[in-house]
């Protein structure tokens, strides 16, 4: 069995195990492995995602076992195909000739794809405008992918089942990626693995932008979702805007886990930081083991906005808005309440 990487450097191990036939292993025992002097990774898919509008890399297995993941049918099963830094870079030079909106590195985010495109299609489809779009982009930078239409920006993130614990694969990764194209590397993350050297190694590697999902403010209800700490993740916003990392900050509300006094500790946290820093909360949808769990309605996500903005942050932006707007009209009024900048589509 290999070691440990955060308890060699003093952290806890996540704990988690995913199920290989009648054993359980570590995900990195399952997730990573080296082959003929080779590291490799465990893939899901590689593919142009909507709403981010880049080339998503969706990795398999997990430091976490969130109760209400979306993708637990990959970060918690090993399922899919095994890639060498040297594939990575394949789908990532193929992707780039594909590219459509030419991103500086702080518009290096998630975020700052909402001000694109609203990701109607009627551009195309109806060869107008939709009635939410932000007017910006020429009919020849919307494309069409699996997840529907949007720009294809000069991004490439590693998304999924997070093991930035394990950091060999992306140091080689980044440092190929750096050298033969000219997207920005992005990285979707819990924050578990991103321990003081693990963060340096990534970030001398070409690390450029970071999504941060917090999950729960309060540690013992982030146990209770996630199976493990959010003890050093709390101090990762201050960690990763001093080393010059873009960085933006998913939040969830999730009814009877995450709601306003959570919010108000991360809007506390996070202002003090730097009350910039881009913002999205989404609202949560049942899924996996939080199946029969109930989704936000419109009044209790405009509160949590609220109180985010009450805080001092300044760049909110509400995310999974069709879970509850019921129609173009609730749509609507979401924008009249908060303007269009804080709706995410």
């Amino acid at each position: 069995m290999k070691k440990c990487i955060l308890k060699e450097q003093g952290y806890l191990s996540c704990g988690n195990l995913i199920r290989v036939g009648d054993a359980f292993k570590r995900p990195c025992e399952v997730g990573i492995r080296e082959e003929g002097g080779e590291i490799k990774r465990l893939i899901f898919d590689a593919v142009l995602s909507r709403p981010e509008d880049y080339l998503s890399v969706y990795q398999s297995c997990c430091n976490h076992n969130c109760i209400f993941c979306h993708s637990w049918y990959f970060s918690q099963i090993p399922i899919g195909k095994w890639y060498s830094p040297e594939d990575i870079l394949k789908e990532a030079l193929e992707y780039e000739k594909m590219v459509t909106v030419w991103e500086s590195r702080d518009r290096a985010t998630m975020w700052h794809a909402s001000d694109l495109c609203a990701h109607c299609g009627s551009c195309i489809i109806n060869r107008e405008y939709g009635p939410f779009c932000p007017k910006v982009l020429k009919k020849d930078q919307v494309l069409y992918s699996s997840q529907g239409y949007g720009p294809a920006r000069n991004i490439i993130s590693f998304t999924g089942g997070d093991l930035y614990c394990n950091t060999a694969f992306y140091i080689k990764t980044f440092r190929l990626l750096k050298k033969e194209t000219n997207l920005w590397i992005h990285i979707e993350t819990n924050g578990y693995g991103l321990t003081p050297k693990n963060l340096e190694n990534l970030y001398s590697a070409g690390l450029d932008s970071i999504w941060l999902d917090m999950k729960a403010f309060n540690n013992e209800t982030y146990k209770d979702l996630c199976g493990t700490t959010n003890e050093w993740i709390l101090d990762l916003p201050a960690r990763i805007m001093d080393h010059g990392i873009i960085l933006e900050v998913v939040l969830l509300f999730i009814p009877g886990f995450v709601e306003l006094s959570d919010m108000r500790g991360f809007g506390e946290l996070l202002s003090n930081v730097n009350a910039d820093i881009p913002i999205t909360l989404l609202a949560f949808f049942p899924e996996y083991l939080l199946k029969g769990c109930r989704e936000p309605t419109y009044n209790e996500m405009i509160k949590a906005y609220s109180v985010l903005r009450e805080s001092g942050l300044r760049k909110v932006r509400l995310g999974n808005v069709n879970v509850f707007c019921r129609s173009i009209r609730d749509i609507d009024k979401l924008i009249k309440e908060i303007g269009r900048e804080h709706v995410g589509l």
